[in-house]
C-alpha cells in the first residue's frame, strides 16, 4: 500500500486538466456544444474567451482534422487543430484563424543534454512531430485564407496580446 501511494505521488503533478465545456453561448458553437472537451486548463482559458467574447462570431474545437506525414513512420496521421474561429478583428473584417494550444517547450527544439534522458528524447520526438503537423497545417490554412497561430504560455499569460482578436 505505501509504494502504491508512492507511485501514483509522483505522477500526480502530471495528471492532465480533462473535461468537458459548457458553452454559455451555444449558437456560437460550430460543432456539437455538449461535445467540447478542454485537455488543459490553457485550452479552457481559450474556449471561454472564444465563447464570450463579441468579437468571435462562431468558433470550434477539434471539429475538423488536417493530414499530416509523421517524420518517424512516414505514414499519413491526422492532426485536430486545438481551436478555429471566425471573429471580425479589430477593422471590422470577418477573419478566421486556426490556433493550437502547446506549452513552449514543445515549440522548440530542446537543447542535447550532456545525458540523454527519456524526458529529452520525448521533448524532442514532440518537436519534430509538432513541426510536421504545424506545416501541413499552415498549408491547410493559406489554401483557405485562414490565420494559423500557435498559443503559448507567454501568449496566454498577457492574453490581451493575442492578435489579431
Amino acid at each position: 500500500m505505501d509504494m502504491a501511494k508512492k507511485k501514483i505521488g509522483k505522477y500526480v503533478h502530471r495528471m492532465p486538466v480533462s473535461n468537458k465545456y459548457r458553452p454559455i453561448n451555444k449558437s456560437k458553437y460550430k460543432g456539437d456544444p455538449t461535445n467540447i472537451i478542454f485537455r488543459s486548463s490553457w485550452e479552457k482559458i481559450v474556449f471561454k474567451y472564444c465563447d464570450l467574447s463579441p468579437a468571435v462570431l462562431q468558433w470550434s474545437s477539434e471539429e475538423f482534422f488536417v493530414p499530416y506525414r509523421s517524420p518517424f513512420d512516414k505514414r499519413i496521421h491526422r492532426y485536430f487543430p486545438d481551436v478555429w474561429l471566425k471573429y471580425r478583428n479589430k477593422d471590422g473584417i470577418i477573419t478566421q484563424s486556426v490556433l493550437e494550444i502547446k506549452p513552449k517547450k514543445y515549440t522548440k527544439m530542446p537543447p542535447k543534454p550532456k545525458r540523454v534522458t527519456k524526458d529529452w528524447k520525448y521533448t524532442t520526438e514532440q518537436y519534430i512531430i509538432n513541426q510536421a503537423k504545424w506545416e501541413a497545417c499552415e498549408a491547410y490554412c493559406k489554401k483557405r485564407d485562414y490565420k494559423f497561430q500557435i498559443i503559448t504560455e507567454d501568449v496566454l499569460k498577457h492574453w490581451s496580446t493575442i492578435q489579431p482578436l
